[in-house]
């Protein structure tokens, strides 16, 4: 990947805290020089077992450390963009964690922050990179799935745990769902489904508009009701703005429909990865649960009745490795041992192979801004009674 490491920093020591074995495989192309985080608990455990790496409280003075060359940005979402952006400012190669940004104003600085630059910036959007979807990438981008019409995502994962602090207050999650209403954690959904179109082409599509709408909100009112007592105000009325279920009808340029759904308040088992397409010669869908097999359909390849028609699905392991992405063919073996079905390995060796090669990474800021602005447009069209909201074109200046 190149002769010179990657000298790289880690803000958000709690996040961030996962990535130490991901670091790891990389030992002949990174070196890991600095952590940050204002809660100086959180760094202990980093300093006892990297004594050689310095811990910073400050951002600012970290972002002064010329032995940085890039920083990971693992801090609490709303962070993000104004990290990053200063990040950027000051000569650091930037991976951040998702959504980019909250506001269509960070969005558009962000991407006006990476072309005057000219550093790296990638979106660790590590659900582009399972096997599975990176192996959907790769056959729509061979076209066997024929055009491609309808699709599907969605992240339904019960996170109630992740919104409270043992003693009852809000953390950083609990805030988003007290506060604002509408799709709030849009990227793991939309990520790959945008990119098996072809989003980050120059000649693939782009998404056009959005119209969202949200369920009620009752989920976190009676789990709060439950853990803390009728007195805790998340067990009141009116307290949650956010419903549990947010769903979306996307449009694309190209007249492709895409249906999203968030959910990370629901009780019930997992269902983080619900993905399907469908094409005018194939189709997916993704296991609706931990173990059940990923199915494909492809009109010149599987069964059909003696009229053509088709007859069954296949599992799409059925197709690997012939069909993997080369991205899993040159990593699928390291890869294959971290989680979110290798992606928490690839966000990282895609970026670093970025620095190195001098090129573009696989989530660009234009993917970054588009996908994160889900969360913007979403309010605006949720507080407009599903009003359809279009897209910015944030590639409109770099096109001169």
């Amino acid at each position: 990947m190149g002769r010179q490491p990657v000298r790289l920093a880690i803000v958000g020591a709690n996040r961030g805290s996962g990535i130490s074995r991901v670091l790891q495989s990389f030992e002949d192309c990174v070196r890991l020089t600095a952590v940050c985080d204002k809660n100086e608990e959180l760094l202990k455990p980093w300093q006892e077992r990297c004594p050689d790496v310095r811990a910073y409280r400050d951002f600012q003075r970290l972002l002064e450390d010329p032995s940085v060359d890039a920083v990971y940005i693992a801090s609490p979402m709303h962070l993000h963009a104004r990290q990053s952006i200063e990040a950027l400012l000051a000569g650091k190669h930037v991976l951040s964690e998702v959504p980019a940004a909250q506001t269509l104003e960070d969005a558009w600085e962000l991407v006006e922050t990476v072309e005057r630059t000219g550093l790296h910036y990638m979106m660790a959007e590590n659900y582009c990179f399972s096997r599975s979807a990176l192996a959907v990438k790769s056959m729509a981008e061979q076209g066997l799935f024929g055009e491609i019409t309808y699709m599907e995502g969605g992240y339904i994962h019960d996170c109630r745990h992740l919104v409270h602090a043992p003693d009852g207050s809000l953390t950083w999650r609990g805030e988003l769902h007290r506060a604002f209403n509408g799709m709030n954690y849009p990227t793991h959904s939309l990520g790959p489904v945008s990119q098996w179109i072809g989003s980050s082409q120059p000649d693939g599509d782009e998404l056009k508009s959005i119209a969202v709408f949200v369920s009620k909100a009752r989920s976190l009112q009676r789990y709060f009701n439950e853990r803390y007592g009728s007195r805790h105000p998340g067990a009141r009325d009116g307290y949650w703005r956010q419903g549990d279920s947010a769903v979306a009808v996307v449009q694309t340029r190209k007249d492709v429909l895409i249906a999203l759904r968030v959910d990370w308040t629901s009780a019930r088992p997992p269902n983080s990865t619900h993905y399907a397409v469908q094409g005018t010669e194939g189709a997916y869908v993704s296991g609706r649960y931990e173990g059940e097999d990923d199915l494909i359909w492809l009109h010149h390849r599987s069964p059909k009745a003696e009229d053509g028609q088709p007859v069954t699905w296949e599992p799409l392991k059925r197709y690997q490795p012939e069909l993997d992405h080369p991205l899993w063919k040159r990593w699928g073996h390291e890869a294959s041992r971290f989680r979110h079905g290798g992606g928490d390995f690839l966000v990282f060796a895609e970026f670093f192979s970025a620095i190195a090669e001098g090129r573009t990474p696989g989530v660009d800021v234009y993917d970054a801004a588009a996908w994160s602005s889900v969360f913007a447009l979403s309010m605006e069209s949720v507080a407009a009674a599903g009003k359809t909201i279009p897209f910015p074109d944030f590639k409109r200046r770099n096109r001169g």
